[in-house]
């Protein structure tokens, strides 16, 4: 990974007007990227990262703020984004009727390439893709899986250096989605592709990618490597269980004397969330051995990205989904889509 910019945002904002009143979608958003990278968005439904995607692929014009991408300003060179980058939208884009191959050839005509390119390129994905067992079927045969390795051959057709996924497994079950993520990491090895992704699954984030921003309310909350984030933000949950809360009750300023970390009781056990909890166990469990209190169970739970978002926010995305979606999900970000050509990869 080379240290060279391909994104780069200033003060990119989205208000949408809803029944007359303003919706902020996106506020703020300010960020670079390097070429290279494997970036997962992540946030609830409503977040704004969706909005975020079709700003700087330039399908939506930002209200106000700048980017610029793989080279090219939103603003004043918005073919030069589109020729440059291939984005994958949430739904299916392939005609049902065409065959696989035919629609990859049919997407090399769309973005001027010749012929004999066409062929080669569209050959070329089929076989790094897994789409030769099925390359002469309509797109209306496919499963779920298969189009969606589809949509990203068609977002690559014109080999470009920068692509957008916007929840690219969604739906998916769990070995389609295994498996399109071989794909999708494939993609830097064989094409040398940087990947900035939106997803729900923050497995996938905390397993792949190398750098996740969290976005909440339309603006970014976090955004560091998986690691750092759990580490700094949430941490390892220790839990030790004691015979009787009078010893829970006893081993709490033992364990507070080790960490600076609340240690909160419940009935007949203590639990605290600590950076490198797996080093601090034993110390505690040997600590309160020698203070004579015995420790009946100890367990260590790394955190996960849930357990960040929870930190930052004082609730889980899987709450924060819940509570509906905003302008950058619903009726305005629908309404904007609905006037621009939002078809995999084609960004005429």
């Amino acid at each position: 990974m080379s240290n060279e910019s391909i994104i780069e945002t200033e003060g990119l904002t989205k208000v949408f007007t809803v029944k007359k009143t303003p919706v902020h979608a996106v506020t703020d958003l300010s960020f670079t990227a390097v070429r290279g990278e494997l970036v997962a968005f992540l946030g609830p439904n409503g977040a704004g990262k969706s909005t975020s995607l079709r700003m700087l692929t330039t399908l939506i014009p930002p209200t106000s703020g700048t980017a610029r991408v793989v080279g090219h300003d939103i603003h004043t060179d918005a073919a030069g984004v589109r020729a440059r980058i291939g984005y994958v939208g949430q739904l299916t884009s392939g005609s049902f009727s065409q065959r696989v191959r035919d629609e990859l050839l049919s997407q090399g005509a769309f973005y001027g390439m010749t012929r004999r390119d066409s062929i080669r390129r569209a050959d070329e994905l089929i076989e790094s893709l897994d789409l030769a067992s099925f390359a002469t079927r309509t797109v209306q045969q496919l499963s779920g899986g298969q189009k969606r390795r589809l949509d990203i051959a068609l977002g690559l057709m014109h080999a470009p250096p920068l692509i957008f996924l916007d929840e690219p497994s969604t739906g998916l079950d769990p070995q389609s989605r295994a498996n399109l993520w071989e794909h999708i990491l494939d993609l830097r090895t064989q094409h040398g592709t940087t990947v900035f992704l939106t997803t729900h699954y923050l497995e996938e984030a905390d397993r792949y990618a190398e750098r996740v921003m969290v976005m909440d309310k339309g603006r970014i909350i976090a955004d560091d490597d998986a690691a750092s984030l759990k580490a700094t933000l949430a941490g390892d949950v220790l839990t030790f269980g004691f015979a009787s809360e009078a010893d829970a009750v006893a081993a709490r300023p033992v364990i507070a004397r080790l960490s600076t970390a609340d240690a909160a009781i419940d009935g007949d056990s203590v639990s605290l969330a600590v950076p490198d909890g797996d080093q601090l166990l034993p110390v505690i469990v040997r600590e309160l051995d020698a203070a004579g209190i015995l420790v009946r169970r100890a367990t260590g739970v790394p955190p996960t990205l849930d357990d960040v978002f929870l930190a930052l926010t004082g609730r889980t995305l899987r709450e924060a989904g819940e509570g509906g979606g905003d302008a950058s999900e619903t009726g305005a970000d629908a309404a904007a889509d609905t006037s621009e050509n939002d078809k995999t990869g084609v960004l005429s």
